[in-house]
């Protein structure tokens, strides 16, 4: 059943470094079924007797058919959670939730397709590259991080885009600057149709920012920080214009984490617009 998520225990088949980062591959049939390109999996971290009560959630990198599915996710190392999650070795087993969230949207007809990454989150993007390209669309890729150890999936994106463009903010590899700095180029060369962009906010109101100088749409998954997963606890809302124009804050684990960039109020993400719906002073019902 496409899209429905479960709980399941998953072994650890294998564990890697990715230059700044690490990489889990479980084995986890359930989920790998369910999957579809930007879904992500909450996992439980510190074991069963932890006081780290909520879950980390992280996108699937990659899904593969061994031993009856597998899932693979990529996450750098940033508190106690993640680091006990680094010394995860084969064997070991893992809680898993997922797949959750919503998906990228397809195109129905093949287009020209620009995926854009920063940092890890470009680690979703590739398993969408497979689908696009096999939908008949163009794909390139822009990649960026701060550094070149921060960047993930170079290599991949030189293999499956029609061109790769690299960015880095010291220069280290590609072009020194932000991936918002060769966009225009990169989608004026492509005559690209649509953007797909996952990375740090601030990159994506960037990218969004040069999706609606060219009128086409930026469908891009936001980076969140998500206690549950799965909508109750609401620390992932995001102010969000509906197709009514009304801004409803919504939850980027339920609602998103794929959304139409023109749609996501960035300026305001943080905080609780006046005019959103139900806020004081904003629209009421």
């Amino acid at each position: 059943m496409a899209g429905s998520p479960v709980q399941v225990t998953g072994t650890v088949l294998t564990t890697r470094r990715v230059e700044a980062y690490h990489a889990l591959t479980v084995v986890a049939p359930a989920v790998a079924d369910r999957f579809r390109p930007g879904h992500f999996v909450t996992v439980g971290v510190g074991g069963p007797y932890t006081s780290m009560l909520t879950r980390r959630a992280f996108a699937i990198h990659d899904v593969k058919p061994d031993y009856g599915g597998t899932v693979e996710f990529v996450f750098s190392v940033r508190g106690p959670g993640t680091a006990w999650l680094a010394d995860r070795r084969a064997r070991d087993t893992l809680d898993l939730v997922g797949p959750l969230g919503r998906p990228f949207p397809l195109p129905r007809d093949p287009c020209t397709c620009v995926l854009v990454g920063g940092e890890y989150g470009s680690a979703s993007l590739f398993v969408l590259a497979d689908v696009l390209q096999r939908r008949g669309c163009r794909v390139d890729f822009v990649l960026g991080a701060s550094s070149a150890d921060r960047v993930f999936g170079a290599l991949r994106a030189r293999r499956m885009g029609e061109t790769t463009t690299l960015t880095t903010e010291d220069g280290s590899l590609g072009m020194r600057g932000e991936v918002t700095d060769v966009l225009a180029g990169v989608i004026a060369d492509a005559r690209a149709d649509v953007v797909y962009a996952c990375g740090p906010m601030a990159m994506l109101r960037g990218v969004t920012a040069v999706c609606v100088e060219f009128g086409i749409p930026a469908q891009v998954s936001v980076e969140q920080s998500m206690a549950c997963g799965v909508g109750i606890c609401m620390t992932c809302v995001v102010p969000v214009i509906d197709e009514d124009g009304v801004t409803r804050m919504v939850r980027a684990c339920t609602d998103g984490p794929v959304f139409l960039g023109e749609r996501v109020r960035f300026d305001d993400v943080g905080t609780i617009p006046f005019d959103a719906l139900g806020a004081p002073g904003g629209r009421h019902g």
